[in-house]
């Protein structure tokens, strides 16, 4: 078994500034790859199955795995190999993980399983407190803050994953459908998915608006960051409750399709 950690050139600040932390936003939302350090992996191995870990930015899988997935490396190492995905983030993760669907796809992997960790203390709470870790550099800044991040007996219980993963491995042939399936290892949050959408319209259009304004450190970006940061609060406290409303009054009228929905998002290895 081998461990590759992926790594930026130029590695990120923490705790983030805080201007920092959302001038990576468009890069990040419109996938363009940074340079890493040397992958220290032999490319023309063959692995029997890929863990690929990854966080979620800005509704995007983060900036350094986007850059390695358009590596010759990963080009090579994933074609036609079993891949799982396994995701820790705040809560919303299923357009990021649309995006790594697109990209394993073009690169002739398989995606066998997914599996996702998200933030203990709630979509609310969390709303503070993941931010308040990235400026901080602490999980429980203040005693009124909710500890973010993944709780450590749900991190202790995802061994039923690897444990279902290893008896998988212990059998011969090519491992060519879920192995997680019947085992929790995704929770598809209904009330979520249109807020995710239309999110990830506003943030590429946002993220195409301000690469345009010049690159990452320069005065019109930051100024255009600035009205984003007002923006993406506004949306957030409008758009997100509004629509979560409107999903439940039409409920009655949209059950089947958000039916399908869920089980789409749950694949491959179902909730």
């Amino acid at each position: 078994m081998d461990f590759l950690a992926v790594r930026p050139a130029q590695p990120y600040p923490f705790p983030w500034p805080f201007l920092t932390f959302f001038s990576v936003f468009p890069e990040t939302v419109l996938m363009h790859p940074e340079p890493l350090e040397p992958l220290a992996v032999d490319a023309e191995k063959r692995y029997d199955l890929v863990i690929l870990a990854y966080q979620v930015w800005f509704l995007s899988p983060s900036r350094p795995i986007t850059s390695f997935l358009a590596t010759p490396e990963a080009a090579r190492l994933l074609q036609g190999t079993p891949v799982v995905t396994l995701i820790g983030c705040r809560n919303m993760w299923l357009m990021a993980q649309e995006k790594v669907k697109a990209r394993l796809a073009a690169l002739g992997a398989r995606l066998v399983d997914n599996v996702v960790l998200t933030d203990a203390c709630g979509t609310a709470a969390s709303f503070l407190a993941t931010p308040l870790w990235m400026f901080t550099g602490r999980q429980k800044p203040y005693a009124w803050v909710p500890r973010a991040g993944i709780d450590e007996v749900e991190i202790v219980a995802a061994q039923r994953f690897g444990e279902a993963i290893g008896e998988r491995l212990a059998r011969p042939g090519a491992i060519d459908a879920p192995m997680l399936r019947g085992l929790g290892a995704v929770r598809v949050d209904e009330k979520l998915i249109a807020s995710e959408k239309v999110g990830a319209r506003s943030f590429k259009a946002w993220g195409t608006l301000l690469a345009a304004l010049g690159p990452q450190h320069s005065k019109r970006r930051r100024v255009g960051l600035i009205v984003y940061i007002v923006f993406l609060l506004g949306l957030i406290v409008s758009v997100v409750p509004v629509t979560a409303l409107l999903k439940k009054l039409l409920a009655p009228l949209t059950r089947a399709r958000i039916r399908r929905e869920k089980a789409y998002f749950a694949e491959p290895s179902g909730e």
